[in-house]
């Protein structure tokens, strides 16, 4: 092994101690759960090394590409971004909480009606993004995209499929399946 890693202050498998780990509450899917956790752990990790919910894909690791939106009391986020610790009584909602029952999310059902998926490994965080995306257009949130003239109203911003293209523009499909993506957004902001 190399000498010169320690010297440059690399974190050679040091294990945690009890100084490392935080004890914090949050709400997930509508369940409350107390974890006690590393303060390094993602909320991305938690999730889905933790409690098991592995809908949110670990992509980039970097908040590039998507793959692991969740929505944080009702805003989409980034979970590989976000460190657990600082979600303290938040509440939040992964793709496996989106359902009612039983019943699919219609954003799940409009996905699966458009064929809007291809490999599926980014569906997950698209299908949150999307629900949080639509969240964000009816409280009146605009985008880079929205006509001044939206702007002067009041209420829900309308979204057309230019609006959808810019506000999914953070979550990438490798497969390329973004028409289908929007056709299936579409069908739901009607």
């Amino acid at each position: 092994m190399d000498d010169t890693l320690g010297a440059l202050g690399t974190d050679e498998a040091r294990a945690p101690t009890a100084g490392d780990r935080s004890t914090f509450t949050l709400h997930v899917n509508g369940e409350e759960r107390t974890l006690t956790l590393d303060h390094r752990t993602t909320l991305l990790d938690l999730l889905r090394e933790h409690l098991g919910l592995t809908g949110a894909k670990k992509g980039c690791d970097h908040g590039q590409c998507g793959a692991c939106t969740v929505l944080v009391e009702g805003r989409r986020a980034n979970s590989c971004l976000l460190l657990a610790v600082a979600q303290q009584d938040a509440h939040i909602t992964t793709v496996e909480g989106l359902a009612t029952g039983d019943e699919p999310h219609p954003l799940q059902s409009a996905f699966v009606a458009r064929d809007a998926l291809q490999c599926g490994y980014c569906t997950p965080g698209q299908i949150c993004s999307a629900a949080g995306m639509l969240g964000e257009a009816e409280d009146g949130f605009p985008s880079h995209v929205t006509p001044c003239t939206a702007l002067a109203s009041e209420g829900p911003m309308p979204l057309d499929a230019d609006e959808i293209r810019e506000r999914m523009s953070g979550n990438l499909c490798r497969c390329g399946a973004y028409p289908h993506i929007v056709e299936a957004i579409e069908d739901v902001a009607q």
